[in-house]
This record gives structure tokens, sequence and C-alpha cells, in this order.
């Protein structure tokens, strides 16, 4: 009954008024830094020349130059260049040895590894995310999107039980501390954790987004509510491939995308909660406050026996005598159940590819950069025509249809020959 009410209240003061604009327009201001803190990694661990120190011969043949250097200690590859994770094994001899019957033995890099001079600092070239330590890279995405999950557990059932506004502020902050504070970390291994809690951040600040979207609008308004607060991801992304273009240290990358999270510390003024939330735990007071004010910058008038006759509605019914749902709620009645599995499975398979090829944009042969703002602007109209096909055709028909050329296109892809990249 409650919520049935509550529809009137929005209808009263307007189903996408100006406040609503207004409210979708700060809710999005966050997710333009979004896809820097999910793919922004990619950037910053870009794979250049490397090979292994081979310093140990200098003590024998400090005259060497820099060639002769590597053509003593370094094997060869198919290709005639040297080998990226491997070297001739040091040994004992002198100078004149090594040069007259050369080293045969090879062994791992043991030193470490050398990178062109002129690089600018990267993951990839001061944490040595190369040869045999590579796959810590993926290792660190794949935490990141753990910290995705962890904030997903922890701050979906909190925005319930607190409120979408301040666990929104606390994302926000953790987003700004732990991201800057990541531009700052001497050892990997402490990058990875400062990502983990990133990337919980992330996933607070996109529930509680779509959380206060949907619940200060009307049902009629809210795709359009949501994909404009998507649209701003897309711009994200094409704001990522000009920063990353330009600062190629990935330090200063690292802060350049993670302080101006700081700049939205004014929401602890502006922003309101859900007054839908409001009145589900009866705090009927507050809820009416943040109504009459939308209702006022709307130019509306929300009728006083409305707000009245739900006051009296929840007098009666009171928040403890509410039973309160959970997640298992979905999966007890065979309608909701099999929505869910249905939503969970293109999910799943709506973010591995996304993801796989978000992730993977320097394995297509092309610019990066330009692969990276081509794909933000291709989704930028992409999610503008959502808003028209959910009027349209609904969610089901436009769901389906979505899934299956999106699955076709990555079939079709992968017949074209590995020479014909850029089509």
């Amino acid at each position: 009954v409650t919520m049935t009410e509550f529809g009137d209240f929005i209808s009263a003061l307007g189903e996408f008024g100006l406040y609503q604009k207004l409210l979708v327009l700060f809710l999005s201001l966050p997710l333009l830094l979004s896809p820097f803190q999910m793919i922004g990694q990619v950037f910053m661990v870009v794979d250049v020349p490397h090979h292994c120190n081979t310093s140990w011969i200098r003590a024998v043949g400090p005259n060497l130059t820099e060639e002769e250097q590597l053509n003593l200690t370094l094997p060869w590859d198919a290709d005639g260049a040297y080998e990226q994770c491997s070297m001739y094994s040091p040994v004992d001899w002198d100078l004149s040895s090594i040069v007259a019957y050369g080293l045969n033995t090879t062994e791992k890099c043991s030193s470490g590894w050398v990178y062109p001079s002129a690089q600018p600092p990267s993951l990839l070239t001061e944490f040595d995310l190369v040869c045999d330590r590579k796959d810590l890279n993926d290792i660190s995405q794949s935490v990141f999107m753990v910290g995705l999950l962890l904030g997903a557990m922890i701050f979906g059932p909190l925005s319930d039980r607190i409120g979408r506004r301040p666990v929104f502020l606390i994302s926000i902050l953790l987003q700004g501390l732990f991201g800057v504070g990541t531009a700052f970390v001497p050892h990997f291994y402490v990058y990875v954790a400062f990502r983990c809690v990133v990337g919980a951040s992330v996933s607070g600040i996109l529930i509680t987004v779509l959380a206060l979207a949907t619940e200060w609008v009307g049902v009629s308004s809210r795709p359009k509510a949501v994909l404009i607060s998507h649209c701003f991801v897309a711009i994200g992304q094409m704001i990522l491939a000009g920063l990353s273009y330009g600062i190629r240290n990935w330090r200063l990358l690292e802060i350049a995308g993670s302080a101006p999270t700081f700049a939205l510390f004014f929401y602890i003024w502006v922003l309101p909660e859900s007054a839908r939330w409001l009145v589900t735990k009866g705090r009927i007071e507050e809820a009416k406050k943040v109504l009459q004010k939308a209702a006022s910058i709307n130019k509306r008038t929300i009728p006083p026996g409305l707000l009245e006759q739900v006051f009296f509605i929840l007098k009666l019914k009171p928040e403890k005598q509410i039973k309160s749902g959970s997640t298992l709620d979905l999966f007890r009645k065979k309608h909701l159940r099999k929505v869910t599995l249905i939503m969970s499975c293109a999910w799943f398979a709506d973010s591995l590819v996304y993801y796989g090829l978000s992730l993977n944009v320097t394995s297509f042969g092309l610019d990066v950069y330009l692969t990276q703002l081509a794909f933000g602007a291709v989704e930028l109209p992409a999610r503008i025509c959502c808003i028209f096909l959910l009027q349209w055709f609904g969610r089901k028909k436009s769901q389906a249809a979505l899934l299956l050329l999106s699955g076709l296109m990555c079939l079709v892809i992968t017949g074209i020959p590995e020479g014909e990249q850029p089509l």
C-alpha cells in the first residue's frame, strides 16, 4: 500500500521535472570517472621492449659497449631479436674466454630487467610485470573485479539499511582516498589491495546511482533517467582515451583519474536521500521535507491530504511490522526465480564479453588510444537509442535482440583473417 501511495507523490511533484533532471546530472558526474577505475590499468601496462639485466659482465669487461654486452650475454629468438625472458648464465671466466668460447647455458632473468631509458614510468616497468610476472597484471585486474563483487554484497544491503545517500557519500570518499593513494604505493601487492577497495567503492556508487535515479522518477521515465546517467560512462571512456594519451606516467595518470572525486564533496549539502526509502523506514517528516522541496523546484504542489494519507497508513503499520525483504525472496516464487536466473545469465555473458573486449584493446592491432575513443563514441548513441528501444519494444524484446546481435557479431569477428584488423 505504501509504495502504491508513493507513486502518487511522484505524479504530483512531476515524474521527471527539473528537480529529477538536476539529481540525475549530479548522480552522473561520478560515472565520468568509473571507466578510468575499471579499465584505466590497460593504459598503465603498455608493453615495451625489455631484456634481462646482464650487468654482471661489466665486472670483467667494464669497457664493453651496450651492443657488445648484449651480444655476449643474451640469446636470440626465432625472429632475430634478443630474448626478453632469458639470458646466458653468468660465469667466472675472464672476458677473453667469454669472447673466444661464447656462453651456451641459459637461465631465466635473475637480476631484473632493463627497459628503454626514455620510457615514462608504467606499472609494467616499475613492478616488472613481464615474463613470469606477466600474469600479475591479469591477477590484479581480477582482484579489482572481486572488489566490485564485494562492493555489491556490502553496499547493496547497507544502502537498504542506512540509506542510499550515506552509502553514496562513503563510496565517493573511498574511491577518492584509495584512488589517489594508489598513485603512492611502494609495492605491487599494496597496489592490488588498494585496487580492490576502489572496486568496492565503484560498485557502491553504481548501486546507489541506480537506486536514487529510479526511486526519484516516475515509472515511465526510469529508462530515460538510468540511460542518461549511463551516457556519462560512455563520455568517461572517451575522456580516458585522452587522459591516457596525454599522461604516460602511471602515477600521474592515477592521480588525474581519481583526484576529481574530491570535487564532488559538495554532495554532502545538495544530494537528497531517497524519499521512497524514507517512507519505507517510517521517517515521514524527512520524506515530507524532501518531497516538498522537489515539488517547489518543479513548480508543483503536493496536495496536503496526500501527505497525511500516507502518514496515517504508516502510523497504523509502523516499520517494525513491515516484513523486510531479502535476496532469497527472488527465488521463492516461480516467476521471480525464472526472471532472476535469466537475468543472471544475461549479465554474466554481457560482462564477460564487455570486459573481455575492453581489457584487451591493446591486442586489436590498432592504436590503443583511438580504439578506446571509438569504444566510448559508439556507446554514446547506443545508450541513447536504448531509451527509445525500451519505449517502443519493451525490455524483453530489446534484450533478446541485442544479445543475439552481439553474439552474432562476435562469431563473425572470429572468421575475419588476422591481417584484416581494421575491418
